[in-house]
């Protein structure tokens, strides 16, 4: 790369900077044998935050991740935080960096490595060989919608609302995503809605259509309903290519698209914002896992969800395919090898800790290279 990219490294808590450990020491890796260079800062986010600064997440650091080519988050939150006003929770610093951001579209892959086809809760051949992406928008519908809150009625009964909403804007940037992220796989969309009884379901189906006609004619396009959806992916999830869908139907399908793969610590995810003049994006990449407390500091966290996302980060941030396809086959190899941590364990095979994991994959990652 002719000058370093900038990256922001938010390890969090729990169980997050286990993990990261292991992504810097990849980074490491490319650094000297594949001379990727990047300009790296490192701060705190979540609960670590509050705990020294008295918020999730600080108006500097907010500063920083805006100025850089990418941001990658282990993990925030876990029970001691619990009682924390929910204002400034620990999610609520990863909130503001989706929102400050504008980090609208969610890319959520749900990919079976043919060595855990079997540790899915579905029969084996309905997940071998599954490679499929939910896009989720993630800035607008029912989670940012207003009027939202709890109130008291006069008859003294409390009533909460929470209000979906989307504009044209918003649908379309987010399907034009899908239809670019569909030609660069199978040429495959699936929009996901609920036409048939919510109006922005409605506008979703025709925007997404007109869109279709307009600029992506080329790709093939269908349209299901969110609940078929749910069931669709637990039957048949191979019929799926691209699915692109609202934030709380995304939040939902893309839990459940998880659990196919047998395990949340294999899951990366990458949240992109819109495109400036030069094309450059903002960007942040984190495992789909959470911080796990019961583990944390025991060495026993699985780190290949992080590498993952660090693989997704050198492939959307930095088009560089070549490097992500790299990493993406060492951590193949690695459970060829029959390597496994605790949360991925099965019979006869071999029992990893953390950094374990980590030295197989750079150790993979150096057959690669030589």
């Amino acid at each position: 790369m002719a000058a370093n990219k900038k990256l922001l490294i938010l390890p969090g808590d729990g169980i997050g900077p286990e993990v990261m450990g292991e992504v810097r020491r990849v980074i490491d890796w490319a650094d000297k044998r594949r001379h990727i260079s990047f300009d790296i800062s490192e701060d705190l986010a979540g609960g670590c935050a509050i705990d020294t600064h008295g918020v999730p997440i600080t108006d500097k650091t907010m500063e920083t991740a805006m100025s850089v080519d990418a941001v990658l988050l282990g993990a925030v939150g876990g029970p001691k935080w619990d009682g924390i006003d929910f204002n400034i929770r620990p999610e609520a610093g990863l909130l503001r960096l989706r929102k400050d951001l504008e980090l609208f579209a969610n890319l959520r892959p749900a990919l079976v490595f043919n060595a855990l086809a079997e540790a899915s809760s579905l029969k084996t051949e309905l997940v071998a060989g599954l490679d499929i992406m939910i896009l989720r928008e993630l800035t607008g519908g029912v989670y940012f919608g207003e009027p939202r809150g709890i109130e008291t009625l006069p008859d003294g009964q409390r009533r909460g609302v929470n209000t979906q909403v989307y504009t044209t804007s918003e649908i379309e940037r987010v399907a034009r995503v899908g239809f670019d992220l569909a030609r660069k796989r199978d040429n495959r969309l699936c929009s996901v809605e609920k036409a048939n009884v919510m109006e922005s379901g409605l506008l979703w189906r025709e925007v997404v259509t007109e869109l279709h006609q307009a600029e992506y004619s080329d790709v093939e396009l269908s349209h299901m309903l969110a609940d078929n959806c749910g069931m669709q992916l637990v039957r048949n999830p191979k019929q799926f290519d691209v699915i692109v869908t609202d934030n709380l139907f995304g939040d939902m399908l893309s839990d459940v698209a998880s659990m196919l793969t047998g395990s949340l610590g294999m899951l990366p995810s990458a949240s992109l914002g819109p495109a400036d003049e030069s094309g450059r994006r903002r960007a942040m990449y984190e495992p789909v896992h959470g911080t796990a407390p019961d583990i944390a500091g025991q060495s026993k966290a699985n780190p290949l969800a992080t590498i993952l996302s660090y693989s997704m980060m050198l492939r959307y941030s930095f088009d560089m395919a070549e490097d992500a396809d790299l990493v993406d086959k060492a951590v193949e190899n690695v459970l060829d090898s029959g390597l496994r941590t605790g949360d991925i364990m099965q019979p006869g095979k071999t029992l990893a800790s953390t950094g374990q994991m980590g030295d197989a994959v750079l150790a993979e990652l150096d057959k690669l290279a030589a």
